[in-house]
């Protein structure tokens, strides 16, 4: 039993652990101030694709300024859902620049 307890790994001090907590917590409050702001998101996505909808059955055509926001817009959401799930601790828009749609893809 001497030999097992030696493997196990060593538990850091407890003096950082307040620290972490109140981040934590404040990421918290950020995360649901992005439920808000993916709420709304969702329905701009909804409004852009009705009207991108209405724009091709009209004139067979996709308008470029909607093509090229809602890549934009399908941007902020994808930077939304990674400070989410904690895969970037950046926060998104509003607190930094709107993003622009990818390069490479067709307008």
């Amino acid at each position: 039993m001497d030999h097992q307890q030696h493997l196990e790994p060593q538990l850091e001090p407890q003096q950082e652990r307040p620290q972490e907590e109140e981040s934590i917590w404040i990421r918290g409050l950020y995360m649901l101030l992005f439920v808000l702001i993916y709420g709304v998101a969702e329905v701009v996505v909804t409004a852009v694709a009705v009207v991108q909808f209405g724009w091709v059955a009209v004139t067979e055509e996709r308008n470029p300024r909607l093509e090229r926001f809602g890549r934009s817009l399908s941007e902020f959401v994808y930077h939304v859902v990674r400070y989410w799930t904690f895969v970037s601790d950046d926060r998104p828009f509003p607190f930094t620049e709107w993003p622009a749609p990818k390069a490479g893809e067709a307008a």
